[in-house]
């Protein structure tokens, strides 16, 4: 071969390299722009999936949004699936379910897919025979329940990812037993391949999805690098743990949320169904957490007046039994219940610390002083 022709053909072979190379650049100066955020573009906020109603304040708490994606996480046998439970049969429902949670979803994308990956098949029956009879509710036409068990956590990924991928009708996915969609949960590489999935499918395909892991038996994380993993990515996390003093009861709390924190609430299980728990505080309270306004020091009781009429220079009964509990919270990192909270109204009312020009009109806060200071 002459040394033109092999010259002639190093010239082809690389304008054929500069240009797949032209085009790999173009292909991925295209996803970039297409990615570009600019402040001037009208952009909604995201679509609400399910909301819970406030007991203590008004209107509702966003608990999920299409285009995101949640984690339940409890120790085993917190009554995680009873939680997911109430949030299916909400999902479902037309209507107000236990008073407290309502769904948003668009027409025309309110189907339900919960697959379940522990339990077999007369168990994960059991669990939608109780979501049906929460909604009064034969036979609900948009719900899908599966039991995934018998299949490879590669097979129940694949399963998963098509029936996402084939039912535009979906608003809401429930992934009950996330770790089982991988063969490690210690595998970094693994945790994030999950999360990244996770992120694909709910904006693509704009649904939520809601999944449950395990915490440690040692403490209140979630299992293994797959939990680091999705709590950094979720949109919301709420951890439920029975009561120490009452194991009948399970108390659902935000542990993260990047929406409005919804409020702590417990509910127990009454006929196979699980009801809330009224006056969940006053029955789970044990003597390391039990509120004694003698107990606390005075100058600490005035700091939470004064961090409630930051806010404002007058308060109803009412509204100042709110925001005493709010302002509890935020000082000690621990909560007390309206009763606890009435009672630190009625000693603040006896030291004058809170002042009204008669019954029934508004609080305003008086001067510190403690007894033997002039």
């Amino acid at each position: 071969m002459s040394s033109d022709i092999k010259v002639l053909k190093l010239s082809v072979l690389n304008d054929a390299i500069d240009m797949a190379m032209q085009s790999e650049e173009e292909k991925l100066s295209s996803i970039l722009n297409n990615l570009k955020i600019s402040p001037k573009e009208q952009l909604q906020p995201p679509q609400v999936a399910l909301q819970m109603a406030n007991r203590k304040t008004e209107g509702y708490s966003t608990l999920g949004t299409l285009g995101n994606f949640s984690l339940i996480i409890g120790k085993a046998k917190s009554r995680k699936s009873f939680y997911i439970n109430i949030a299916v049969a909400t999902a479902i429902s037309k209507d107000l379910v236990l008073n407290l949670f309502k769904t948003e979803l668009p027409q025309g994308q309110n189907e339900v897919l919960y697959f379940d990956t522990e339990q077999g098949k007369y168990h994960v029956q059991l669990a939608l025979k109780r979501i049906c009879k929460q909604v009064n509710i034969e036979e609900p036409d948009n719900l899908q329940v599966y039991h995934l068990r018998s299949k490879t956590p590669a097979q129940r990924l694949e399963l998963i990812e098509y029936a996402i991928y084939h039912n535009d009708k979906i608003g809401i996915v429930v992934i009950d037993g996330i770790k089982d969609l991988i063969t490690s949960i210690n595998d970094e590489a693994e945790a994030t391949m999950i999360a990244s999935k996770l992120l694909k499918w709910t904006e693509e395909r704009n649904i939520h999805i809601i999944t449950v892991l395990h915490q440690n038996k040692s403490d209140s994380n979630a299992r293994g690098h797959i939990g680091s993993e999705l709590i950094n990515k979720a949109e919301t996390v709420l951890s439920i743990t029975k009561a120490e003093t009452d194991s009948t009861i399970s108390i659902v709390e935000a542990q993260q949320c990047r929406n409005i924190e919804p409020e702590t609430f417990a509910f127990e299980i009454i006929d196979g169904l699980p009801v809330i728990a009224e006056n969940y505080e006053l029955r789970t309270e044990t003597k390391k957490n039990k509120f004694d306004v003698t107990e606390l020091e005075d100058y600490k009781k005035f700091q939470l007046l004064t961090e409630v009429f930051s806010k404002g220079e007058r308060f109803t009964y009412s509204d100042l039994v709110i925001q005493l509990g709010l302002a509890y919270k935020k000082q000690f990192k621990s909560t007390i219940g309206t009763n606890r909270a009435k009672e630190l109204v009625t000693y603040c009312k006896n030291k004058n610390w809170l002042q009204q020009e008669a019954n029934g009109k508004p609080y305003t806060l008086g001067a510190f002083k403690e007894e033997g200071i002039l």
